[in-house]
């Protein structure tokens, strides 16, 4: 896999588990309030984003000395599905005993459907970035949008355990928006709602100079009932 950064401990990213995290290189997707933009850009050939980024097998090696003190891995990006060997990282993940959880946008239903059929995830956490009209605005190809669609309903009938989540910014997520969204996902087991933050290094630095773009609480609190009729488990993390 090509890898563009290695955390080797956390304890917020795989919900009740002490995890690595892995984050792999490339993205589908044009967010402009992307807040990994080196890891949204194209791979390079040598498997890493620099010196500081680990390769597979030295990750690896980690796992293999940090059993029993380490629970889970982690694997988000970037968008992880890009990668063609996620599908073997995760099964030689999986024999060494470790738990997985992984962030996609969902724009490979193909894998996740492999995933879950072969018991390989324990944990699925999914992007909804915006309502179906709006997807075209974040797509390199628009021509995804129906494997996103397909990836929420295979999230829903296969995932062990799963929750979609929104990062909050205008105009991707009004309350309009929201009610979409929440028609999208109804009955789903958990969404999570983040503010968009602008104190970070984003894809796109002009964005993060516009004041209406990021909602305050009040606003995420309007946005949280939009979809609560929809998603009665949702909340703002």
């Amino acid at each position: 896999m090509y890898i563009g950064g290695f955390q080797k401990n956390s304890l917020i990213d795989f919900p009740g588990n002490i995890a690595c995290v892995v984050f792999t290189k490339g993205c589908n997707f044009t967010c402009p309030y992307c807040h990994n933009p080196d890891l949204a850009a194209a791979p390079d050939r040598g498997g890493s984003s620099g010196l500081n980024s680990p390769g597979q097998e030295d990750i690896l090696a980690f796992l293999e000395k940090r059993k029993g003190m380490v629970e889970g891995v982690v694997i988000t990006g970037g968008e992880p599905t890009l990668q063609g060997d996620l599908i073997d990282f995760i099964q030689t993940v999986r024999l060494m005993g470790y738990k997985v959880k992984l962030d996609t946008n969902g724009t490979a239903p193909g894998i996740l459907d492999t995933l879950f059929d072969q018991g390989l995830v324990d944990y699925l956490a999914m992007d909804i970035k915006t309502d179906r009209d709006h997807y075209p605005m974040v797509m390199k190809n628009p021509g995804l949008l129906d494997r996103v669609m397909e990836s929420i309903a295979l999230i829903m009938e296969k995932a062990p355990a799963y929750e979609f989540r929104t990062t909050c910014a205008r105009p991707f997520v009004t309350s309009g928006i929201m009610e979409n969204i929440g028609k999208m996902i109804r009955g789903a087991a958990f969404y999570v709602l983040q503010p968009c933050s602008r104190n970070v290094d984003i894809l796109d630095p002009d964005f993060a100079l516009v004041d209406d773009h990021f909602p305050d609480n009040d606003e995420m609190k309007a946005l949280q009932a939009a979809v609560l009729p929809f998603v009665e488990n949702t909340r703002i993390r």
